[in-house]
Parts: structure tokens; C-alpha cells; sequence
């Protein structure tokens, strides 16, 4: 067997990530590879940081990137904040609502589980119930744009009742960073962990994070040792911390935060509330020219992602030969349901970069053909409209 050059057919991506990336952030990763300690990349570190500060809107000394993918800033939150015996309250109304709940018992945590249906919002007064039921919770996770649903849950409602029971709140933003309003101040989040695939149109295998001053005062005087020796951000802290000295810790992905500092750049050039405008602005056309070719959205409007939008699956259509259709003919991905929507729903996702008109309009015209009839007319012809107008 001979090797050669992997070199991939271009994909249009509108899937649940990762997105199409910027040409910008694609150059970014090819400039020269410099030292994870050398002063210019310790200058630019900072920017990172000053640069998370505003995407998440909050002040917290401690935003960092994490060197591996939004997993991993999960697993950062939980490891750090949870010791054996803790007792902490998950909000589960999706898969990575359960994923949450994995990572409380593999820290030695109590579990203490509200669900809601999937396609449901987090249910405040479940949340208020259960601390009620708990007063010894020390702590509150939940989902704020759940990847698998399509569905935002109220963050500042949440974390009022999470801080009137005297509980640290950890939040889950991966698809909601830069596709949605967040105000981590703002709203009182205490911990928050995203990444780099999704709203911001950088490369998978970044976990940017943010900790309040309560949530490092918890790290810094725990009982325990965090379980994890690499995610453990007493010792990270060295390295993403002030000054021109940095302890080391670990070899940063040097060229993946050259990408993400460009990302952010971009995000910032453009403001906050321009690409949340831009986020909805695409998916009213999106959901235009889907609703004229007979699909119908599963969430309901007021708790619906703009950047993650939930379709369900048209009586008599094998959803998987759809995608591999869209795959092979049009080059382009959209995404499966996953857990309790498996085979029953798409999940097109118009993310960062990739929510756009051409974006748009290449997914209604190939979904269209695809399921044939006069749906791709019908689409094509709603989507005209929604740009003209």
C-alpha cells in the first residue's frame, strides 16, 4: 500500500460542528511555530484572554483556552469544582445534559438529577424543587444551548435560583458562544466551559473557560487533589497567568491558538451583537425556505437555537440516505439526531462563519432536490423572498 498527502474534498458544513472556518483562521494555523514560552506568544496569550473576556462578557481573571476540545473544559469545570461526596444538581433535557451527570460521578460527586422532555427548556421550578429537596447541593449544572435538541434554556433565571440556595453554577456554552446572547456577569454564572468548533469558526481541540473569583476561591481550597493532574487548573494557572514569566505546565497548541486569537479577532471586529443579529437573520431564511418545502421545526420558537435548528423528519423519508445524498452529491454535512431523535430529525446548524446566505441557500436547494416534488421550488422561492424583502 502506497501513502500520499491526505487532501479532502471541500465540504460545506452545517452540521452540529465543528463549522466552516474563515480563510483568515485557516492562514492563521500556518504561520511559523514559535516557543509555547517564548515572550511573543506569551504576548499573545493575553490578547486570548482579553478576547474570551469579551465573547464571554464577564471580567473573570481566570478565562483561559484549555488545550483540548470542549469536552475536555467540561471535565475542567467538574474535576476542579466537585470533591467526593458533593452534592450537585444536573439539568438534563438533552445528551449533554448526561454527559454533565457522567462527570459528577466520576468525581466521587452525589448525583442529583432533574430531567425535562428532550425539546423542552431546563424547567426552573424542577431546578427550585430539587434545591429545596437538597439544601446540601453545593452545586448547579445545566446546558445553555443543548447541541442535541436545539433548545436555550433561561441562564440568568437558572443561576438566580442556583445563588438563593447558596450553589455555584457550572454552564455548559459550547454551541452558544458567539451564536447567542451571553453574559456571564451579567447572568452570574460561576464556571462556564465552551469551544473553539462552533460559533466561533476556529479548529476543533480548544476549550476556552471562565471562573469567578467564588468558583477560584472553591479550587483553591479544596480537601482533595483534582483528580485530573493535567486539567487541574492550580497548576494551569501558572502558565495562564500574569506577567512575562509563565510556569510551565504543558506545550501549548501553539498553531490551534493562533487560529482561535484570529477567530476572535474577527468576532470582535464584527461586535458581539452584530453576529448574534447575523446568527438569527440566517436562520429566518433557513426556516423559510424549509417551512415552504413542508418540514416543520421541532422546538418551539420562543426556546429555538438559531445557530442549531432541529428539523423533524419528514413520514416515509430514510433520513440517513438523505444525508449520505447531501454528502456525496452536494458536498455538504448536516447532522443526525442523537439519543431519543436518533432517526427522527436533522440537525442543520448555521454556525459562526458559516451562517450565510450562500450557506442558506445551498442547503434549502439541495434538501429539496433531494426529497424531490416541488418542495426545492417552493423553497428556493421563500428563501428569494426573505433576502429581497
Amino acid at each position: 500500500m502506497s501513502f500520499q498527502s491526505f487532501n479532502p474534498v471541500p465540504r460545506t458544513l452545517m452540521g452540529p460542528g465543528p463549522s466552516d472556518i474563515n480563510p483568515r483562521v485557516l492562514a492563521a494555523l500556518s504561520r511559523p511555530i514559535i516557543g509555547h514560552l517564548d515572550p511573543q506568544f506569551v504576548g499573545m496569550m493575553d490578547e486570548i484572554k482579553v478576547l474570551l473576556q469579551y465573547a464571554f462578557q464577564t471580567k473573570n481573571e481566570l478565562t483561559i483556552p484549555v488545550s483540548a476540545p470542549g469536552s475536555a473544559g467540561m471535565e475542567t469545570c467538574f474535576t476542579n469544582l466537585v470533591e467526593p461526596g458533593d452534592t450537585v444538581v444536573v439539568c438534563q433535557n438533552g445528551v449533554f445534559g448526561m454527559r454533565m451527570a457522567e462527570n459528577v460521578t466520576r468525581c466521587g460527586g452525589k448525583l442529583v438529577l432533574v430531567e425535562d422532555e428532550w425539546g423542552t427548556a431546563v424547567d426552573p421550578q424542577k431546578l427550585e424543587d430539587a434545591l429545596i429537596k437538597h439544601p446540601e447541593a453545593k452545586l448547579v449544572a445545566f446546558v445553555h444551548a443543548e447541541t442535541s435538541t436545539g433548545v436555550e434554556s433561561d441562564v440568568k433565571t437558572l443561576c438566580a435560583i442556583a445563588h438563593k440556595y447558596d450553589c455555584l453554577t457550572i454552564v455548559d456554552a459550547v454551541t452558544s458562544l458567539g451564536g447567542i446572547e451571553l453574559d456571564v456577569d451579567g447572568w452570574g454564572v460561576d464556571a462556564i466551559y465552551s469551544g473553539t468548533q462552533k460559533c466561533l469558526s476556529a479548529p476543533p481541540g480548544i476549550s476556552p473557560v471562565s471562573f469567578n473569583e467564588k468558583a477560584v476561591e472553591v479550587i483553591k481550597s479544596r480537601k482533595t487533589p483534582v483528580q485530573s493532574w493535567f486539567l487541574d487548573l492550580n497548576l494551569v494557572m501558572g502558565y495562564w497567568g500574569k506577567g512575562e514569566k509563565r510556569a510551565y505546565h504543558h506545550t501549548a497548541p501553539i498553531n490551534a491558538l493562533y487560529a482561535l486569537h484570529e477567530s476572535l479577532l474577527l468576532l470582535k471586529k464584527e461586535g458581539l451583537e452584530n453576529a448574534w443579529a447575523r446568527h438569527k437573520h440566517h436562520h429566518n431564511a433557513l426556516k423559510a425556505g424549509l417551512e415552504a418545502m413542508g418540514l416543520t421545526l421541532v422546538v418551539d420558537e420562543a426556546i429555538r437555537l438559531p445557530q442549531l435548528n432541529a428539523v423533524a423528519m419528514p413520514e416515509g423519508v430514510d433520513e440517513a440516505k438523505i444525508r449520505t445524498e447531501l454528502l456525496s452529491k452536494h458536498n455538504l454535512e448536516i447532522g443526525a439526531g442523537l439519543g431519543k431523535f436518533a432517526g427522527k430529525l436533522w440537525r442543520i446548524g448555521l454556525m459562526g462563519y458559516a451562517a450565510n446566505e450562500a450557506n442558506v441557500r445551498l442547503c434549502v436547494s439541495s434538501l429539496g432536490a433531494e426529497l424531490g416534488g416541488q418542495s426545492c421550488l417552493a423553497g428556493i422561492g421563500c428563501v428569494d423572498s426573505y433576502y429581497s424583502s
